[in-house]
């Protein structure tokens, strides 16, 4: 999946709510928390990173390459 940013960057946990690969922020944030979301290839417990534009992010078998 490919999500298109707006801005130059958006929160982790605001990106899994956005792409709709978590129905709620509760339920991003548990999931970052537990280390079951991937950023670029690593594990990111981080809900506030980051992520801009060339990065990936995988959650839940779904992988989002943001551009």
């Amino acid at each position: 999946m490919i999500f298109k940013l707006k801005d130059d960057n958006i929160k982790l946990g605001q990106l899994l709510k956005a792409s709709g690969l978590a129905e709620s922020g509760a339920f991003a944030k548990e999931a970052v928390q537990q280390g079951q979301v991937m950023v670029n290839g690593e594990v990111c417990t981080m809900r506030g990173k980051k992520i801009v534009r060339g990065d990936h992010v995988e959650f839940n078998g779904e992988t989002v390459e943001i551009e």
